[in-house]
């Protein structure tokens, strides 16, 4: 399939799988520091498949690097992107109630264009990190009596807080913050005695992936720094040694010459007396 669209763009979640391949490839001794190394520069430097391919064809599992177009989602828009994740229809779930308990929605679910919610004496977490979403806008109604609602959203989603606090209160420090172009947006509203409603932008589980692969990417950059710089220093060290030794043979060429001279003028004055 790679051959047929040699072309076609990779997405940091290809350059992601071949890494891994790279990564268990090293740790089983199949490749050493050096080419790993060589080979990870070269996957985040990949623009599409055709320049992925190459790079694990000679290690196991390497014909499953790169994904296929079938990857790619009917509606046209790529795995992961938010014009695939507004989805339409109902909602998976569109209610919540905690009495003197909890309740969660979290993971892979559809959230409704407009989620009610009810915690007494408890709490309850709405995440829409790994969520579908049934409209391009969405409500989520909380009513907090002396108990909590935590939502958690995306970066890329647009937030407004509408609900009213009495003795308690809502969240608004995630207001303000534009979303990507396409996301959806999510309006907070509700009433809060006692209580209160927050709200919290966190990574997805595939962003914390992406930020700790950029940060060994950065360390692996600066060993590779650090050990030029090594070599550089030892290469410095051989050429001023290599100039000390040439100092050493012209000193000791002309200490020769002298005494090559004194001896060759002594056996004349020797001769010339004889």
């Amino acid at each position: 399939m790679t051959d047929e669209l040699p072309e076609l763009r990779a997405s940091d979640a290809d350059r992601e799988r071949v890494a891994e391949i790279l990564r268990d490839a090293l740790a089983e001794g199949r490749l050493d520091m050096e080419e790993f190394e060589e080979r990870l520069d070269a996957t985040y430097k990949a623009r599409t498949y055709g320049d992925l391919a190459p790079i694990t064809r000679d290690l196991p599992a390497g014909d499953m690097a790169v994904p296929k177009v079938d990857m790619v989602k009917k509606s046209g828009a790529a795995e992961g992107s938010w014009g695939g994740r507004i989805v339409g229809g109902e909602g998976s779930s569109t209610w919540g109630v905690a009495v003197m308990s909890g309740f969660q929605r979290k993971g892979r679910w559809t959230a409704p264009k407009r989620f009610n919610c009810f915690a007494f004496w408890g709490g309850g977490e709405i995440d829409l990190r790994d969520a579908d979403f049934a409209d391009r806008e969405i409500e989520i109604n909380c009513v907090a009596i002396m108990g909590g609602v935590e939502v958690i959203v995306p970066p890329g989603v647009e937030v407004v807080v509408r609900g009213i606090g009495i003795m308690g209160g809502f969240d608004h420090r995630e207001e303000g913050v534009p979303g990507d172009p396409g996301g959806p947006r999510v309006i907070v509203t509700g009433f809060a005695f006692w209580g209160g409603v927050g709200v919290e932008r966190k990574l997805t589980r595939a962003q914390k992936h992406e930020l700790r692969e950029e940060r060994r990417r950065e360390k692996l950059e600066r060993r590779a720094e650090r050990r030029e710089l090594r070599s550089s220093a030892r290469e410095e060290q051989y050429e001023a040694h290599l100039g000390m030794l040439d100092e050493h043979r012209e000193m000791w060429r002309h200490v020769h010459d002298e005494r090559g001279d004194r001896w060759e003028k002594r056996r004349r004055r020797e001769r010339d007396e004889g």
